[in-house]
């Protein structure tokens, strides 16, 4: 067995990154533990085809004794014992991370998932800025001669990792011809690279695990990290991770996740927008009651939204792990003043929520956010790092509570329908030209909006869904005029018929497949990954 690197163009320091030594270390990696991955994968696709046939899912009876006996997960670092408010955003390019690093936040989650366009540079790039931060030495200066450089005045964050989810390849490096596991390749290089000065310092590595499904997929995880840590010398227990609870399944396996990962967990985090597209996914030619209004419409005060958020704290709490709150994606805008007021004012009010609800820190997506959370958390906190004292005894969630979509307030718009082909073709065009995170109409959209986006369209199609505004079925028919009419408005917004050539048609395509096809596609990355150089 052999791996085979497919650059299609060079990158400055891939030789730093791919070794001989790391590529032999992910090599080892995968002959362990890519037979197990696909197995789950297949396992995935059974529980789907369940949850669709029977419009329901349920806590596992086969792990009763896990939620009914006494455990906790292990003491946590003290790198991560305050995590009141963190920043997330792409590993790359570097002065993102830079300016990450320069945020003031406790934490900052350094994505190589839905946040990043997984193109070969930035595969090699956020592996080279990942080490430089490591190492304190990460700069960097524009073509412009503007020199970006890691501030002495304030204290870098804790750094906590996000590889690509099981379900991704990595198609740049494949072993005897089959591409490798891109949560593999992602995890592989940072740990490898970096886990002994890490160590050292007591700062990780720290992982926050994307997309998982099933208490299975976090066993592999520990058996995944227990593994590289005997393998490089690394005393066990030493990698945290923090799962995501970001999709339908997920929801029902919180304590038997964190109980696989018990000497490797840090805690759960509500991972609001995949959240969603999971549970759109999960039921979506189940019928009407599992439509949801339209996405703005959607937030966390939804009961069932509130069922998942509070029944996470309390799964949390009980296991003495940290319950991370939502993402703020709202991307302050200097020059519409009185719009980012209003937006401000709405984050304040959801961090508030948050900090009360029990929620040890949350997420926001821009610099200028990062003193709000803290204010919002600190309020409540107080001189505590953080509140794993709240047990939230008085919560007691149902299935069916975590399921009534139905009670939902809102409705479906014509206008919430062109909105979400707007976000799709766009957010999809920007991920081909490089870019996983993108600021569209003041709000941080990636790979989770855009999946929401079209999966909503593509639900109303196959559920008959009749609008608010307009009074007509949701049809095969009305989205394609509408796709069109959104695609001249872009090409007029756009301007550059060369960008809008090379990127925004071909988005425009995959997602007229998408939400046109008699097929649901699982993941809009996966079509979009085959156009990707």
């Amino acid at each position: 067995m052999s791996i085979t690197i497919h650059a299609p163009y060079e990158v400055p320091g891939t030789e730093e990154i791919l070794t001989d030594e790391a590529l032999a270390f992910l090599q080892e990696l995968h002959t362990r533990f890519a037979d197990t991955r696909n197995e789950l994968l297949e396992d995935r696709r059974a529980a789907q085809a369940q949850a669709a046939s029977t419009g329901t899912v349920d806590f596992p009876a086969e792990t009763a004794q896990v939620r009914d006996s006494d455990w906790k997960v292990a003491e946590h670092p003290a790198a991560l014992q305050d995590r009141r408010v963190e920043i997330t955003g792409p590993a790359a390019p570097a002065k993102m991370a830079i300016n990450a690093l320069n945020s003031g936040a406790k934490v900052w989650l350094a994505c190589l998932e839905d946040a990043l366009a997984p193109n070969w540079f930035n595969v090699i790039d956020a592996q080279r800025n990942l080490a430089g931060a490591a190492s304190g030495t990460l700069e960097f200066t524009s073509d412009e001669g503007k020199q970006y450089r890691l501030r002495d005045d304030v204290q870098a964050p804790t750094v906590v990792v996000r590889p690509r989810g099981w379900h991704l390849p990595e198609k740049h490096l494949q072993l005897d011809g089959t591409p490798m596991i891109g949560a593999l390749v992602d995890f592989g290089l940072h740990f490898f690279h970096n886990a002994k000065t890490l160590t050292a310092q007591g700062r990780g590595p720290f992982y926050y695990l994307a997309k998982l499904e099933h208490y299975k997929e976090a066993r592999l995880w520990d058996e995944v990290f227990s593994f590289a840590e005997e393998k490089l010398g690394i005393p066990h227990g030493t990698v945290r991770a923090t799962v995501l609870i970001e999709t339908l399944p997920a929801a029902f396996h919180m304590e038997e996740i964190l109980y696989e990962l018990r000497d490797h967990a840090s805690g759960l985090n509500a991972g609001r927008w995949d959240y969603l597209f999971s549970l759109i996914k999960y039921f979506r030619a189940a019928g009407e009651k599992f439509v949801l209004p339209d996405r703005a419409q959607v937030s966390m005060t939804q009961p069932f939204m509130r069922a998942y958020t509070e029944l996470l704290v309390q799964t949390c709490h009980k296991r003495g792990a940290f319950a991370m709150g939502g993402m703020a994606a709202f991307i302050p805008n200097r020059r519409e003043p009185e719009v980012t007021a209003k937006a401000i004012e709405k984050v304040r009010d959801d961090k508030s929520r948050e900090a009360a609800d029990g929620f040890d820190g949350s997420w926001v997506a821009h610099p200028d956010l990062v003193e709000l959370c803290s204010e919002e958390f600190t309020a409540v906190l107080q001189e505590q790092p953080n509140q794993l004292h709240r047990q939230r005894e008085d919560v007691s969630v149902s299935a069916a509570e975590l399921l009534d979509v139905a009670a939902a307030e809102g409705d479906v718009t014509e206008a919430g329908v062109r909105m979400n082909l707007y976000v799709a073709v766009y957010y999809t065009a920007i991920w081909l030209s490089g870019n996983g995170a993108v600021a569209i109409h003041n709000l941080m959209e990636d790979a989770a909006t855009a999946e929401i986006s079209r999966s909503q369209v593509w639900q109303q199609i196959h559920n008959g869904t009749v609008t608010a505004d307009t009074g007509v079925p949701v049809t095969n028919q009305l989205v394609s005029g509408l796709l069109d009419e959104e695609i001249e408005r872009l090409r007029s917004e756009i301007g550059d018929s060369e960008m809008f050539s090379k990127y925004f048609e071909p988005a425009a395509e995959i997602v007229r497949s998408l939400v046109l096809d008699e097929d649901y596609i699982d993941f809009l990355t996966l079509p979009a990954y085959e156009l990707m150089p």
